[in-house]
């Protein structure tokens, strides 16, 4: 029985603070669009996505584990709450789907326990309670037990922690306003206590932790938009016994110092009123707590994304935080006296190690930050959905750790529009809407484990427009299109050829030294200019031998120098097709009429237009492929039809020869059958939710009739054909408008035989359009082959499918 498994999955975290949560089995579960993705840390670095979840309908915001890593709670743009359980053999399932807020988007996510709490841009924040409910066939239900507030301010960040040795609650919830708001309860309710003021701009993440001495202490942490931490205390104290003063003296004493004139306070604004609140533990009996500002962390050159605090922490207690200023810090607080033994030690917060610096994650910056394997490594997010990760190994000084980047996981930051593979399949090109172009590679481990694994290896264009198209001329040279009247053509520098060779997965049989050493994008400009001399001239060092480079060496250290420049089209370009032999590429633009629903052929040897313009179809051309042994040439459109034209004896051009109105609908894809024959076939791909396989009825290949029509319950957007295996067989690959992936097969020479082989898992499929789907190339005709889809859910999949011979 025909199978498939997943070989590498490409997949970008969205651009939130709250967007990644990890276990404490260092499994990191993040949001990747409308997806989950988890991704499993290890120590070899041979890991990546292994798994992608459905069940959102809009873009994920939130994700947090609970029940030590056993659920999985997520909340999205549209107000759905959605809580996942692992079940041994049948992985993770959809326990509870709530419509948490009326269609207004889930910004923000705390779990306790069996608590879960929600911020919503509705201005509210709720409280639910995830029960088991053994009498009905529902295993959990969450019941609502609260609703919150916000006084027209959004919620940022939410978080919650209980008060050691107690039954007490604390409940932080920051908004788009500069105050901390402290709601104090138990599991049933929450009550206002305390509001913790000193921001001076809206506060974007909190983060509680107990102190592991005595007595007792939660300090919860708030990071601002400011760019600094505030600390803050809680102490569990006696019954405060009545002041003839009180506190309202001390309150007209703080307001006093917050009026003064900017200047004339030294800075920021140090609040040291404390905050006294009750918390009714049961039913006759009150405990109070203290809420005082501790420390004041000044670091980041912009505001915080994100705080995190290590686990398994010792006395003293570790704090990670983020910023868009694309730092790292953590911060460490070192013991300065003992002054008794019932007060606590008093401390200076210094800032111990800071990560981050140019490249990927220039722009934007990091959105967020987590520990991992038990604070030996730190992980953060960049704006461009990139992760970059540290691995802490000791030092000559036993309370100094040496941090040293590792390999990590990328991904496009939206919709993924092509993908093509290198002529003899060593690598995948990709391209997408976040503007850039990509190379993918499977990636030999270190010679002790010799582990196989995938990994952008390559980022050769970092564009200004969307990148819509790809294709490559050779196995060192590409031409892409983007949302531009200009087609582009890049060729490999001596990195990128050194680096390959350096990999272990293949080998290029050129000469890298008499390549430019990488390439640079000028300020403000849009073209990969060639650096000759030497490394000194690149933004970035080339990564180092023998490894694939790093999300901060992608965006500047891997780019290909643009050779060409390829004009000629009124509008901007949608399609790009390269001959099999290299010498030859086509492009079209968008159209509504047919003066400008051309092709433009050029020869790459000159860069100069071959023969005239093709004229025939009506409006845009919506894909363009070579035959097999290049002699002809097939679109579809957006007119519903298919063109064939033929090139010329002489090579001097391409005429028309054939066409039809293949379909009820948009033609949106094509394939040929890749043997070149006397008799050839092609299919076409329509939104009229049919594949057609058409056949010539004569020798002269000008008539033509549809001799299979296969038809599927959604619009279909993606089709190739593999070559002719080992069984005799070959094989149709199908991808629809929902995600979903359908593979045929045939007699070599009966496509009358064309049969329903298998419909991939719903695990494995996409949750939106596929783009592209294609096989890759492969001199090995046995029953295990490699096929590679793309699609607008913003992932790249390439799986390994083992065919059934019998």
């Amino acid at each position: 029985m025909t199978r498939v498994e997943t070989l590498y999955i490409s997949a970008a975290i969205n651009r939130n603070s709250q967007a990644a949560d990890i276990a404490r089995s260092s499994q990191i579960c993040f949001a990747s669009q409308n997806l989950l993705s988890l991704w499993e840390i290890s120590e070899l670095d041979a890991g990546g996505v292994s798994e992608t979840l459905q069940g959102h309908q809009a873009e994920v915001n939130c994700v947090k584990f609970m029940r030590d890593g056993n659920l999985i709670a997520s909340g999205d743009q549209h107000g759905v709450l959605q809580i996942r359980t692992k079940t041994p053999g049948s992985g993770w399932r959809i326990v509870i789907t709530k419509q948490a807020h009326d269609k207004k988007p889930i910004t923000s996510l705390a779990t306790y326990g069996d608590i879960v709490v929600t911020g919503s841009s509705d201005a509210t924040v709720k409280v639910w309670k995830l029960q088991e409910n053994g009498e009905s066939k529902a295993e959990h239900i969450l019941c609502h037990m609260q609703t919150i507030q916000t006084q027209r301010k959004y919620p940022l960040d939410i978080q919650i922690a209980g008060f050691p040795g107690t039954l007490c609650l604390f409940l932080a919830i920051a908004t788009t306003g500069r105050d901390v708001a402290i709601w104090t309860g138990t599991e049933t309710q929450f009550t206002l206590s305390a509001s913790l003021s000193g921001h001076e701009d809206w506060i974007k993440s909190l983060a509680f932790t107990q102190s592991r001495s005595f007595p007792p202490q939660l300090t919860l942490a708030s990071g601002s938009q400011d760019g600094t931490i505030r600390l803050w205390s809680i102490d569990q104290i006696a019954a405060p016994c009545q002041s003839a003063v009180g506190d309202s003296i001390f309150d007209k004493f703080e307001a006093a110092l917050s009026d003064l004139p900017e200047g004339e306070d030294g800075g920021k604004q140090m609040s040291t009123k404390r905050h006294v609140t009750a918390v009714r533990s049961s039913l006759h009996s009150l405990d109070y707590f203290a809420i005082a500002f501790d420390a004041l962390l000044i670091g980041h050159e912009a505001g915080v994304t994100s705080l995190s605090w290590q686990f398994n922490q010792s006395d003293h207690p570790t704090l990670l935080s983020s910023s868009v200023d694309s730092s790292l810090i953590i911060w460490s607080a070192t013991s300065l006296s003992n002054s008794s033994e019932r007060e606590r030690d008093s401390s200076l917060w210094i800032s111990q190690q800071r990560f981050g610096d140019v490249g990927g994650q220039r722009f934007g910056g990091f959105t967020g930050a987590i520990w991992a394997r038990n604070g030996s490594e730190i992980l953060g997010c960049g704006w461009n959905g990139g992760w970059r990760r540290w691995r802490s190994i000791p030092g000559n000084n036993d309370n100094i750790n040496i941090w040293n980047e590792v390999g990590a996981i990328t991904g496009h930051q939206g919709v993924v529009k092509t993908i093509a593979w290198a002529p003899k399949g060593d690598y995948l090109l990709s391209t997408g809407l976040d503007q850039t172009t990509r190379i993918h590679s499977p990636c030999r481990g270190p010679s002790s484990s010799g582990i196989v694994s995938w990994h952008e290896i390559a980022r050769p264009q970092v564009h200004g427009y969307d990148v819509v198209g790809a294709e490559f001329l050779s196995p060192l040279r590409f031409v892409s299109i983007a949302d531009e009247k200009v087609a582009r053509v890049f060729d490999a520098p001596r990195n990128f050829v050194t680096m390959v060779n350096s990999l272990g997965m293949t080998q290029i049989p050129v000469n890298p030294e008499s390549r430019p050493v990488g390439a640079n994008v000028p300020p403000l400009g849009l073209s990969n200019k060639a650096a000759n001399e030497d490394e000194s001239q690149l933004d970035t060092k080339a990564p180092s031998h023998g490894r694939y480079p790093f999300e901060s060496e992608l965006a500047s250290a891997t780019l290909w120098p643009e050779t060409e420049k390829i004009f000629g089209h009124g509008y901007e370009l949608v399609s790009v097709a390269s001959s099999h032999s290299g010498s030859l590429v086509v492009t079209s633009c968008k159209s509504s009429t047919a003066e400008h629903a051309m092709l433009r052929v050029y020869d790459v040897g000159s860069w100069q237009l071959m023969g005239q313009p093709l004229m025939g179809h009506k409006l845009t051309v919506t894909r363009i492929v070579f035959s097999p042994n290049d002699d002809l040439l097939l679109t579809v459109s957006r007119d519903r039809t298919w063109r064939l034209f033929r090139l010329a004896s002489d090579k001097s051009g391409f005429s028309p020869l054939s066409s039809c109105k293949a379909h009820e609908r948009i033609v949106w894809d094509c394939a040929w059958m890749c043997e070149p024959s006397n008799r050839p076939m092609f299919a076409t791909a329509s939104r009229d939710k049919t594949v057609k396989i058409w056949q010539p009825t004569d020798d002269s290949l000008s008539n033509w009739t549809s001799v299979v029509t296969l038809s599927f319950e959604e619009a279909v957007t993606a089709v190739d054909f593999s070559p002719v295996l080992s069984d005799g067989r070959r094989r149709l690959a199908v991808g629809l408008e929902n995600g979903r992936i359908l593979l045929y097969s045939s007699q070599a020479d009966n496509v009358h035989d064309c049969k329903p082989d298998i419909t991939l898992d719903a695990r494995l499929m996409h949750v939106s359009t596929v783009n592209r789907i294609a096989w890759r190339p492969s001199e090995e005709k046995g029953p295990v082959q490699q096929l590679a889809t793309c699609s607008n859910d913003g992932t790249i999949k390439v799986m390994m499918v083992h065919l059934d011979f019998h």
